[in-house]
């Protein structure tokens, strides 16, 4: 019996004790409520009455507590910062490998709507005709304009064969639609289209051509092995596309500009709060460019991320002519740190500027020769890079559009080889 009362005072006198501290702590930093004490008093005495006192107390496990306000804090701070459950985290490392599942689609948020960059060649986005531009009204649904860009891409990724449906609003028609599609595994080949351009209009040169697609672990390889392909069959010169690619990994985006500047060229450097946050990024010392090679560089508002690292860098170091639209500003570095339970902070730490100082975020990439498409253009551009065969209707309107802006990078480079007496000749391969 002495035991007991003995073990009941001793309790007591804890939490005693722990109210008193808690009392105190919290009269001394209410002297200042900008203090750091203050702040995560009042925190934790809010978890704590949510965990004494909600209603369901299946919802205030400590886990799902803490994660809606990480969700919640990482969200209040810019649209490309985020917290990442495990899960999520496990789905960014697969979308980095070039094969996830999912429908196919990039998107942002865009002044609070999601709102879609681009849909990815051979997925099913583009195959339902989804455009970029296209604002996501509701998700299976879900409304969407609460909507963190998180949960969005939750709902949009997950098992193949389940079937999602989207409701778009299309600003360039005002026309509100409801698409079907289909989850698949989405294998991303980056570097596509590798040719040389018809030489059907007179021209004597053999200009070549390749798009990419996006940024991932193996687009430098692909790149340098199309490129090796091209030169073999002569090409004098190169147009890279990078209309509607929206970024991807920084390390590939240098690795690609190290195809066409000299090795240890600075192409990209970062700053963030702090001096100690400026970091540059060079091209691989033992790169073997293109380096005599003339180039121009296609780019539009949908050229984001890594795109415009690479544009920016190309045109800076006046190594390619850049001829399209603004691109779309997305030029902000986000910091993936992982923390002990497998879950992360994607977190924006500094913004990313050209060799030149120019910073691309918000403001994008200008290009040398502006060069617009219209909307049947950008249209007929998208159906040309649907995969499988196309209606009749679809081919014929396809056919009858000009890409104007591929024109207006032939004739620069043309001028290119024409003001260097005859063109460039082939270079030997980057092997």
């Amino acid at each position: 019996m002495k035991r007991k009362l003995v073990v009941l005072m001793v309790a007591l006198l804890v939490s005693f004790n722990l109210a008193v501290g808690y009392r105190v702590l919290t009269e001394n930093a209410t002297a200042d409520s900008n203090t750091d004490y203050f702040n995560l008093t009042v925190f934790t005495r809010a978890l704590q009455l949510v965990r004494q006192d909600y209603v369901d107390e299946n919802k205030t496990s400590y886990r799902g507590l803490t994660y809606s306000a990480l969700h919640g804090m990482l969200n209040s701070l810019d649209p490309h910062s985020q917290f990442m459950e495990p899960a999520d985290y496990r789905d960014m490392e697969d979308e980095t490998k070039s094969e996830f599942g999912g429908l196919g689609i990039v998107v942002s948020t865009k002044d609070g709507v999601i709102t879609v960059v681009t849909p990815m060649e051979d997925t099913p986005s583009l195959r339902a005709g989804i455009m970029p531009g296209d604002e996501i009204l509701r998700i299976n649904g879900n409304v969407t304009d609460r909507m963190s860009l998180q949960d969005a891409l939750n709902l949009l990724r997950g098992d193949p064969g389940q079937k999602v449906t989207l409701t778009i609003f299309r600003p360039s028609t005002k026309e509100t639609k409801d698409f079907t599609l289909q989850r698949e595994i989405i294998k991303v080949t980056s570097v596509k289209d590798a040719k040389i351009l018809d030489q059907s209009e007179g021209t004597k040169f053999k200009i070549g051509y390749l798009r990419i697609t996006q940024f991932n672990e193996p687009t430098a390889q692909e790149l340098n092995q199309k490129l090796d392909e091209l030169q073999r069959q002569g090409m004098q010169a190169l147009i890279l596309d990078l209309r509607f690619n929206p970024g991807g990994l920084l390390t590939s985006a240098v690795d690609v500009c190290g195809q066409f500047v000299a090795p240890k060229t600075m192409v990209v450097y970062t700053e963030g709060r702090e001096g100690s946050q400026r970091h540059e990024y060079f091209t691989d010392q033992k790169a073997k460019p293109r380096l005599n090679m003339p180039m121009a560089v296609l780019v539009n508002g949908q050229s984001a991320s890594g795109a415009e690292i690479v544009a920016g860098a190309l045109k800076d170091l006046n190594r390619a002519i850049l001829v399209g639209e603004t691109t779309f500003g997305k030029g902000s570095v986000q910091s993936v740190i992982q923390l002990p339970d497998g879950s992360a902070l994607r977190l924006t730490t500094a913004k990313y500027y050209t060799p030149s100082r120019q910073v691309i975020h918000q403001n994008g990439v200008s290009p040398n020769i502006k060069a617009s498409l219209t909307a049947d253009q950008e249209k007929a551009l998208l159906l040309r890079r649907k995969e499988g065969t196309l209606s009749p209707e679809d081919q014929k309107f396809a056919n009858s559009q000009r890409d104007s802006q591929l024109d207006r990078a032939v004739d620069a480079v043309k001028s290119v080889m024409i003001y260097t007496q005859g063109g460039a000749q082939p270079q030997p391969s980057g092997k």
